[in-house]
């Protein structure tokens, strides 16, 4: 008769402990817990210093990325939708005022825009929808091409100002990430994947200036000339824009450094035209 008693405390035992192994949770009878770093790549064991030197590292080796998201500059916003690799990029720029299209093969710098962007001109109606080949010769040419710059952007882009702190686990999209936080917040908000290579999923800048999610790293997509009758060439110089002063943008990011355009001075990143005036719209990626 004490024969089955003993089975079934044992049976009960052996269902107790499948249970706290299976759910690995903390309670009465379960005496493990869930090892946070379990599965990741280690980086989260790491001083938050450590960690943001292995995401830059990892973004300087990269061979690609997709850069997307909203910067703020001046209480004026822009955004970005970019892929980027060493020999060039593709994407869109937009700001407040104008919606660029932007590729870069190499050093050939293609620039697509709107009709209403270049004007009454006549060439205007011909330029609508069309990549102009933007000469290197022309001031355009600097302006325009750290958009398509993967590490010019990246450059300006990653930095936190401040004491550096680490947030609790968390995802960015489907994968596990680490925050690190710069100044409680006030310097800048870095997300770091826990899986694979630890490259920068997410970056949220100081001063609430915007934030970017940074995804297909090392991902190949095809870089290539837009067919011919898709391209307009206007040799050495570019047609007048809409405001008749010729075409222009701020210059995109530079580290520490901010250039001001026509008559309004604009740091960093933005679209507007050079000459006697400016649109305004700019932001200068090394600052809020």
């Amino acid at each position: 008769m004490t024969a089955f008693p003993s089975a079934v405390r044992l049976r009960r035992a052996a269902v107790i402990g499948a249970l706290c192994a299976g759910i690995a949770v903390t309670g009465a009878g379960c005496e493990e817990k869930a090892d946070p770093d379990k599965g990741t790549n280690g980086v989260g064991k790491q001083t938050p210093e450590k960690i943001e030197d292995q995401a830059k590292a990892a973004a300087t080796a990269a061979t690609s990325v997709h850069l997307s998201g909203t910067l703020v500059s001046g209480g004026k916003s822009f955004t970005l939708d970019m892929r980027l690799k060493a020999d060039g990029g593709s994407g869109e720029v937009k700001s407040q005022a104008d919606t660029f299209q932007l590729l870069r093969v190499g050093e050939q710098l293609y620039l697509k825009a709107s009709a209403a962007f270049w004007g009454k001109s006549d060439s205007a109606g011909k330029l609508g929808d069309k990549y102009v080949k933007v000469p290197e010769s022309d001031p355009t040419y600097k302006q325009f091409r750290g958009f398509t710059d993967m590490h010019v952007l990246l450059d300006g882009l990653l930095g936190l100002q401040g004491k550096l702190t680490k947030g609790g686990y968390t995802t960015v999209g489907h994968t596990r990430a680490v925050p690190l936080v710069a100044d409680a917040g006030k310097g800048g908000k870095l997300t770091v994947s826990l899986e694979g290579t630890p490259y920068p999923l997410r970056m949220e800048r100081a001063g609430g200036a915007g934030r970017v999610e940074l995804s297909e790293w090392g991902k190949p997509f095809p870089l290539e000339a837009p067919a011919q009758d898709q391209t307009v060439d206007y040799g050495s110089q570019l047609p007048t824009t809409k405001d008749g002063t010729g075409t222009g943008a701020s210059p995109a990011p530079s580290k520490g450094t901010g250039t001001s355009t026509g008559g309004t001075g604009t740091g960093g990143t933005g679209t507007g035209t050079s000459g006697g005036s400016s649109s305004g719209q700019g932001a200068d990626l090394t600052k809020g």
